[in-house]
């Protein structure tokens, strides 16, 4: 039998009114998702693929609109031919976005593998940007990496007209914590009172089925994200979703097809019951990983490890924490490794990767590859050593590997 390690067992007895807290916001998510494959009387006719074109393919339409009533908005693209999170946001800026209109992020440079789309290749040579097709960027920090910097926001929208105003709502490869829904709410509320024409955009990767609201309630015209971290519960193997305002989802949809088709078309032939039941199933195994991500956080907190410290507000599925050094940091990445149902013989070794500017060790002993609803994490080496931890379908897990980290801990 498994012996569990004091300190989980401390910080478990210490996290208990916050698990409440976790299990509460599930309850009222499932029951969101739920009803929304109630109004649309999903049934197992619904799961069936199909070929060539895809014309009145029912599943497809079903599952968008499942999505579009769970979100709280108008339409949604939802499809496996939207490859990944930065496929489906790449897919939403060139649908939205025409030469020289202004994209303004206000939470900074977005994440690292964006950087192509927006700024284009750093050499200069002409890779189909953003910018390469005359799109403007300007983008405002956080204040302290954690708040909106209201007076600056304000003062670029008293000057400018941007078309896209963008948030990213969790870290990406930096150090701070993800952003509140309420704190999106109250911005909208600032942006709307001085601009009401710019689409308010938000990248909600790893935040979907995390509070009890989506941005696309709280008055943002498009979310975006990827079905292999939350909305697919650990089930779908691929695939991304678009949701928002009808008039910018056929915008957008011109883009991910043509502007003649939109999404009249799109076969899947495998399919839509993973998709479906993984769906379902968000609610559920989004609790499982933040409240890993609370033990996981608690436990090196207490071993005097730097964290995000938001367990009380926890605003998507990632979790940092600061390494003093890289074997260390390594050491953490070897045992969620060793602890995977999936290539648990395999030791993560740190190498080169596309879309980053250093080398990046990951481990991901996953079912789907690179889904990061189930337990894996990554770090670019690069100082400080900040490792981001994310997902885990089961807590149970979760508490495995953290153990299995706390037994061989040098």
């Amino acid at each position: 039998m498994i012996k569990i390690n004091d300190k989980i067992i401390k910080a478990e007895k210490e996290l208990e009114f916050e698990f409440k807290k976790a299990e509460e916001i599930a309850l009222q998510n499932q029951n969101k998702v739920l009803q929304a494959f109630i109004k649309n009387k999903i049934s197992s006719t619904h799961f069936a693929g199909s070929t060539g074109y895809g014309y009145d393919d029912i599943g497809r339409e079903k599952l968008c609109a499942v999505f579009a009533d769970y979100f709280g908005a108008e339409a949604a693209i939802v499809s496996q031919a939207l490859l990944c999170g930065s496929h489906a946001i790449t897919t939403v800026l060139y649908g939205l976005l025409r030469p020289n209109d202004l994209m303004l992020s206000i939470t900074g440079k977005p994440y690292d593998t964006l950087d192509e789309t927006i700024f284009g290749l750093a050499n200069g040579e002409d890779n189909g940007s953003l910018k390469d097709f005359g799109v403007i960027y300007k983008g405002i920090d956080l204040v302290n990496n954690t708040d909106f910097n209201v007076e600056e926001i304000t003062k670029e929208l008293q000057i400018s007209k941007p078309k896209i105003i963008y948030i990213q709502r969790s870290c990406g490869y930096l150090y701070r914590t993800a952003l509140e829904i309420s704190k999106i709410k109250d911005i909208v509320k600032v942006i709307r009172e001085i601009n009401k024409e710019a689409i308010i955009v938000v990248d909600n990767c790893y935040c979907e089925c995390v509070e009890l609201e989506e941005p696309t309630e709280v008055g943002v015209d498009v979310a975006v994200g990827s079905l292999i971290k939350n909305p697919g519960g650990g089930l779908i193997s691929n695939g991304g979703y678009i949701v928002g305002k009808k008039k910018y989802i056929d915008w957008i949809a011109g883009r991910f097809t043509s502007p003649a088709i939109k999404t009249e078309v799109g076969s899947f032939e495998q399919g839509y019951r993973l998709a479906f039941q993984g769906f379902f199933m968000a609610p559920h195994t989004v609790l499982q990983a933040k409240k890993g991500s609370m033990l996981i956080a608690k436990v090196m907190q207490n071993l005097g490890y730097k964290t995000i410290d938001n367990t009380n507000n926890l605003a998507d599925i990632v979790r940092s924490i600061i390494f003093e050094d890289k074997e260390d940091l390594c050491n953490f990445c070897a045992s969620i490794q060793k602890m995977s149902p999936v290539d648990s013989f395999v030791t993560p070794v740190p190498s080169e990767m596309a879309g980053y500017d250093c080398e990046v060790v990951m481990s991901a002993g996953c079912f789907v590859q690179g889904s990061t609803m189930e337990l894996s994490c990554d770090s670019p080496l690069r100082k400080p050593y900040i490792l981001y931890l994310q997902g885990g379908l089961t807590y149970e897990h979760i508490k495995l590997a953290l153990n299995d980290y706390l037994i061989n801990r040098k």
